[in-house]
């Protein structure tokens, strides 16, 4: 669940790809140092800040451009070394960027029912879901997790490269469901979002909980006291394919939970390149990348979030064209893809054994736990099936792969 903006790590060949307005730039135009210098200050002051951006700098931080943001790409450990961490400790990444919302009053379900696929009317209190916001054309407008909880309100958490839109889209419908006399109201939060990701996560943030962390499934969320910070609200979920949670927390005590911790020496900082390769190994979606407008929840392999009522009474946006899809199949579908020798890159075209272009790559990277070349893309649909040998058109050359089953490391989500 990010925008797309992406960075790229040094010369390692991890990671992400840096923007064209980034602040970090590496190589080309040394003689043209100082004009760059002042440009990037330009840049950067434009950019929006999240609470941390000082303790970022403070701590070694990188920062980049993200989705007009500025953020912290890595730290003083390597992307392979943050990335390793995660999977074998836990590391915090901030979020904060991320939108935040509040759905009230008495027809909120219905009201994001109207926007999203998902059966919310069935979630129980406290239990969340990864859904869609679709438009009438069957396209994928952002993905974004609604919570139904306890306090008579919906928690909704979007991508924050497509904050503008997602919120002049529930405006809009606000305004629709206001005219019909139905009691809806949205309230857009400013509180910080910071995320514990890793398998010590429970370990560590259990010192500082009275709430039962054993109790706290995954994509369950509970108000709780966080190290003394009262009012967090703390939810079992994220985008590394770890045990995790997310943590809501006020702008002004979020500097010190995030010191408190760090004094466990499980507990590491991480950035956007750590975070997108833990994602990608993850087979998670990077909206703007793997999943946009363009393509269909069908098309993406995202089925799964279409709630089997929803199904049935086609009442979401683009359902005409969508579930229909789900029996009839798609031309092209989302995919794993491995391989080995130069790493794989969006864009990169995917080709059949005899050399037809039959798809493109929408993210990859080196595996740092596989050790060897991971992606996803569309592929026509008589190259979907798992095992499947195709190849990659890497620096203008063929290169063996295949198409791999996701994820391709197994995810550790905390079921109880």
């Amino acid at each position: 669940m990010w925008a797309r903006s992406m960075v790229r790590v040094g010369g390692s060949g991890y990671g992400l790809r840096v923007s064209r307005g980034g602040l970090l730039r590496v190589g080309g135009a040394a003689c043209a140092g100082q004009r760059l210098q002042r440009e990037a200050s330009s840049a950067e002051a434009a950019l929006k800040k999240t609470p941390l951006f000082d303790f970022h700098r403070q701590q070694g931080g990188k920062m980049v451009e993200f989705a007009g943001w500025s953020m912290p790409v890595q730290y003083k450990d390597s992307h392979i070394a943050s990335h390793m961490h995660t999977r074998q400790h836990c590391s915090i990444f901030d979020v904060s960027h991320m939108l935040q919302t509040k759905v009230h009053g008495r027809d909120r379900v219905k009201f994001m029912e109207s926007l999203v696929v998902a059966d919310l009317a069935e979630l129980k209190d406290n239990q969340g879901t990864l859904s869609l916001f679709t438009n009438e054309k069957g396209g994928i407008i952002d993905d974004l997790i609604v919570t139904k909880t306890d306090q008579g309100y919906l928690y909704v958490v979007s991508n924050a490269g497509c904050a503008d839109k997602d919120s002049a889209h529930m405006k809009a419908r606000l305004a629709e469901f206001k005219a019909a006399g139905l009691d809806v109201d949205l309230e857009f939060l400013d509180e910080a979002l910071i995320a514990l990701q890793g398998p010590s996560m429970s370990r560590v943030l259990q010192e500082g909980l009275k709430v039962d962390l054993s109790k706290l499934t995954f994509m369950t969320s509970t108000l709780a006291t966080v190290f003394g910070i009262a009012d967090c609200r703390v939810t079992r979920c994220g985008y590394t394919g770890e045990d995790g949670v997310e943590i809501s927390v006020p702008q002004s005590r979020v500097v010190e939970l995030t010191e408190k911790l760090l004094t466990n020496s499980e507990v590491k900082l991480a950035g956007l390149g750590s975070r997108d390769s833990l994602r990608l190994e993850a087979g998670l979606c990077l909206y703007g990348n793997d999943i946009d407008e363009t393509t269909t929840p069908v098309e993406a392999t995202l089925v799964w979030t279409i709630g089997k009522r929803r199904r049935q009474t086609k009442d979401f946006p683009g359902a005409d064209i969508i579930v229909p899809q789900i029996k009839a199949k798609t031309a092209r579908k989302r995919v794993g893809l491995v391989s080995a020798g130069p790493p794989v890159r969006q864009h990169t075209p995917i080709l059949s054994p005899d050399g037809k272009v039959i798809g493109e790559v929408t993210s990859g990277c080196p595996s740092p736990c596989l050790k060897k070349n991971v992606a996803m893309g569309y592929v026509d649909a008589a190259f979907a099936k798992n095992g499947t040998a195709i190849q990659v058109e890497v620096r203008k050359k063929a290169v063996p792969a295949s198409v791999s089953k996701m994820p391709f490391v197994p995810t550790n989500y905390y079921s109880g």
